[in-house]
């Protein structure tokens, strides 16, 4: 007897952060790197459903953009590449937090998540989640009133906190055996795709407007890692470089704001959850536009998404710096020009956090994740009424004929209540149970 366990739940409008990171831990989501030795601050692993809900978003998102388009191409660049391409893209000059520290206690803090304000005759200095209206960022404070600053942590210590300074977020490696061999784990994906721009142009039928499109592995040396793999230092990132004529830019990243706002929805998350975040004022010096898809996620409203028009800053700064030509030749136009691009990038770890925040809801004392098919870390899973012949063969042979195209889960273990609530626990849309109906009629079988 096939059924698909249904069930009416009420949202959990009031879900907390701590109840999210729980149900990651005791249902092998996700686990803190490194444990066995007191964790490690800003890194984490992913378990056996976590690793499967991961490959299934990056499929998804892999069939959409590449597999279905006929002018987008993928690509998988190395994490190290050489130091030059940070120098030409103004990485290793400009890519930096301004930090503070904590004198006394070595406490380090980005200034500009630090907010002060007068009480009294004292200042205090408070967290971004604290501050007021009447609050200013720390990095604005003028050099007599941040002499007076205390630490966020500890209100008793005027003047304990450093002046603020940049913090280069790279992490630097060496490669080789020499001290000048100096090199970085990549900070973002989409400069393996720009040097590689014209590489893709030569060998395939890469034209514009057309794209290239990346699923890859970042590492930023975050001052304050927070809210759990919303913001990690090891983190990765789904990424598309569309590259278009200048003239073309505006039709076509309202054109990629659509699109990526429509498979987010496709994928489960829920729309009154999403929103949008148009920047005016706080550019990127070389961007025209740039349009953030927001979630509503349980510390506050956040970027999920950034969908920019990023101009031909790039492309320009890699010719310039390596020599060698970037330039695509329009035959129709007979000139030759240096694309523009927009750019649709998105965290796989923040877009795996939403989609179990979307997904969580509970009905009574039950937690169900109304995960999407599409991403389900278990597809289906099977249960024998009981554990006697031939039930349990036949069930047995349904799990295995399943498991051939999906990701299936076969649970003999306790009550029939009990193995559905396992399942809602996890995403699992589809249970399968096979009981003594299924020996007279065959259900579900060839």
């Amino acid at each position: 007897m096939l059924t698909m366990f249904m069930v009416v739940v009420r949202c959990c409008s009031s879900l907390s952060m701590e109840t999210i990171v729980s149900l990651c831990r005791k249902r092998g989501f996700i686990y803190g790197s490194s444990e066995i030795y007191n964790g490690f601050n800003g890194f984490y692993d992913y378990g056996p459903l976590g690793a499967e809900l991961k490959k299934n978003i990056k499929n998804e998102w892999w069939v959409e953009f590449v597999q279905r388009s006929d002018d987008v191409f993928g690509l998988d660049s190395s994490i190290i590449g050489s130091p030059l391409i940070w120098k030409a893209s103004g990485h290793v000059g400009g890519f930096s937090d301004p930090m503070v520290d904590d004198k006394k206690t070595k406490r380090r803090y980005r200034a500009d998540q630090l907010f002060y304000k007068k009480v009294g005759d004292a200042y205090v200095t408070v967290h971004e989640a604290e501050k007021t209206e009447e609050c200013a960022c720390l990095v604005d404070a003028p050099p007599d009133v941040f002499a007076q600053l205390p630490p966020p942590d500890d209100p008793r210590r005027p003047g304990d906190l450093t002046e603020p300074r940049d913090f280069n977020l790279m992490f630097e490696t060496n490669v080789g055996a020499t001290d000048a061999s100096t090199a970085y784990l990549r900070p973002e994906t989409a400069q393996g795709i720009f040097v590689n721009y014209k590489n893709v142009l030569s060998s395939s039928r890469l034209r514009l407007p057309g794209g290239i499109a990346q699923i890859g592995k970042a590492f930023r040396n975050e001052i304050t890692p927070r809210n759990f793999i919303f913001r990690s230092r090891e983190f990765e990132q789904m990424e598309i470089e569309y590259f278009i004529k200048e003239d073309d830019w505006e039709p076509r990243h309202a054109e990629w704001i659509t699109r990526c706002k429509t498979w987010l929805l496709k994928i489960g998350l829920k729309d009154e959850l999403l929103g949008y975040d148009v920047h005016r004022d706080n550019l990127a010096h070389y961007a025209r536009a740039c349009t953030d898809i927001t979630f509503k996620f349980p510390f506050g409203e956040q970027e999920l998404q950034g969908i920019a028009a990023r101009g031909n800053y790039d492309l320009t700064q890699h010719q310039s710096a390596s020599g060698k030509s970037l330039e695509f030749y329009d035959e129709v136009a007979k000139e030759k020009l240096i694309p523009h691009v927009i750019e649709p990038s998105i965290g796989v770890d923040r877009l795996f956090l939403a989609l179990l925040c979307s997904a969580y809801e509970e009905d009574g004392d039950r937690v169900v994740l109304k995960l999407s098919p599409l991403v389900a870390p278990v597809k289906c899973a099977v249960f024998p009424l009981v554990k006697k012949e031939p039930v349990l063969t036949l069930a047995r042979r349904l799990y295995e004929d399943l498991r051939e195209e999906f990701a299936c889960d076969f649970d003999v273990s306790g009550a029939i209540g009990r193995r559905y609530r396992r399942q809602d626990e996890i995403g699992t849309p589809f249970c399968v149970t096979v009981d003594f109906d299924t020996l007279d009629d065959n259900s579900g079988f060839p």
